[in-house]
């Protein structure tokens, strides 16, 4: 049998670290219209579509931080009109995706419904 523990096992995700203070940074920064949600991650750093990341989220004055486990489906390159640079992360259906996304909207409540414009959309 073969020991494969120096054999390269792919790239490790990317950690990113998002502290969103206020409930309208929350909502600018939500997507809903991802399948099981997802969050803009404002960075200059370069992505591509479909690298996994891990993010450590802080949401509004809740001091726990979201362990969530996600992948890059959006790209948004130097900022764009008022819209700023980062990635669109569709979080994790495990890996504490379900539970960040749970927590989003209950956070947000009837403010998804709005036609405000995001960082995304």
């Amino acid at each position: 049998m073969q020991d494969t523990t120096d054999l390269p096992q792919g790239p490790k995700p990317s950690v990113m670290s998002l502290a969103i203070k206020e409930k309208a940074a929350l909502y600018a920064a939500y997507m809903p219209f991802i399948k099981g949600g997802g969050l803009f991650v404002p960075t200059n750093k370069p992505f591509n579509v479909g690298d996994e990341v891990f993010m450590l989220i802080s949401l509004l004055d809740d001091p726990t931080k979201l362990k969530v486990a996600g992948r890059v489906v959006w790209i948004t390159p130097v900022a764009h009109g008022n819209r700023p640079q980062g990635v669109g992360v569709q979080l994790s259906d495990k890996d504490g995706g379900v539970e960040a996304k749970n927590k989003i909207e209950a956070l947000l409540g009837n403010a998804l419904k709005s036609q405000r414009p995001t960082h995304t959309m």
